[in-house]
């Protein structure tokens, strides 16, 4: 019994961060009807930018905000203005592609410009350990998970409590509605790409300390946060944090106690099962569309 809860609390560290990854598809899917592949290397990006100025000699928090500003630039305003607006008007398909081709384009890029090998990152928390009734729990564990926490419901608060989250919301719900009732449409829809893009260096300032900085970091989680938010359910940013905690949870149970091969494909088992059982996703709506 000791075993088994000490691996479910780091599935839940785990689980938070493919959260916080998954919530960016949702947003994103929510906002503009966009689906980004490249989510994955939204994390990894952020992980050498703030190792960059963290080397330069700038304090970790610092590096974390400096880098929010560049990632709500690059990540940001120039995929949006760059990328999906060119494509928007032809549909999902090429939007898809395209941001399939930015992630290989951007694992490449690091790795011929920067390096091929792992790179230590400092952790925000300090490297404490505590017994709790004979479980062993780590602050960088209890730290990340409640972080990733906070971060998700912070963001479900603003969509929901603020009259910029509730405009985003009409944008998202109906785009020619919103724009009747005056709101700016482009606006609307930049910020969702803003938060993602804060969203997404936040994931790699948790998730980086224990996996290292390397190229092809987001390779697995792109795809696990991907599984999280339909798991969940695409249409419902609640449900992105439930499908990572799932996800979390029953790899590391699944390494375990059946086999580490498997921890990979844990998700994808989850996937294929809620997908059979419940398209929409545990917590997601039905959408009626015409044909």
């Amino acid at each position: 019994m000791t075993d088994f809860l000490q691996l479910f609390f780091s599935g839940l560290s785990t689980g938070a961060i493919y959260a916080l990854a998954a919530l960016g598809f949702t947003l994103l899917w929510q906002a503009s009807g966009t689906i980004n592949f490249a989510q994955g290397e939204f994390v990894m990006l952020p992980a050498f930018i703030m190792l960059g100025f963290n080397m330069a000699g700038l304090p970790l928090m610092m590096s974390f905000l400096l880098s929010c500003l560049v990632a709500v630039f690059l990540l940001g305003w120039v995929f949006k203005r760059g990328l999906v607006d060119p494509l928007y008007r032809y549909g999902m398909m090429p939007i898809v592609v395209a941001t399939i081709g930015l992630s290989i384009a951007m694992r490449n890029g690091i790795r011929a410009g920067y390096s091929a090998e792992a790179h230590p990152f400092a952790s925000l928390f300090a490297d404490k350990i505590y017994n709790i009734a004979g479980v062993t729990i780590t602050l960088q564990d209890i730290g990340t998970f409640l972080l990733a926490l906070a971060l998700v419901l912070a963001t479900q608060a603003f969509l929901t409590k603020t009259v910029t989250g509730r405009a985003m919301q009409a944008v998202a719900q109906n785009t020619e509605s919103a724009s009747v009732l005056g709101i700016n449409v482009p606006r609307m829809v930049f910020y969702t790409f803003a938060i993602n893009a804060v969203l997404a260096v936040s994931a790699a300032l948790l998730v980086t300390p224990t996996y290292l900085a390397k190229f092809d970091m987001g390779e697995s989680l792109g795809t696990k946060a991907f599984f999280a938010a339909i798991i969940g359910g695409f249409n419902n940013s609640r449900g992105a944090l439930l499908g990572g905690l799932i996800v979390g949870v029953c790899e590391n149970l699944a390494a375990a106690y059946i086999s580490p091969a498997y921890k990979d494909a844990v998700a994808l088992i989850i996937f294929m099962v809620v997908i059979l059982f419940k398209p929409q996703g545990l917590l997601g709506k039905k959408e009626e569309r015409k044909v």
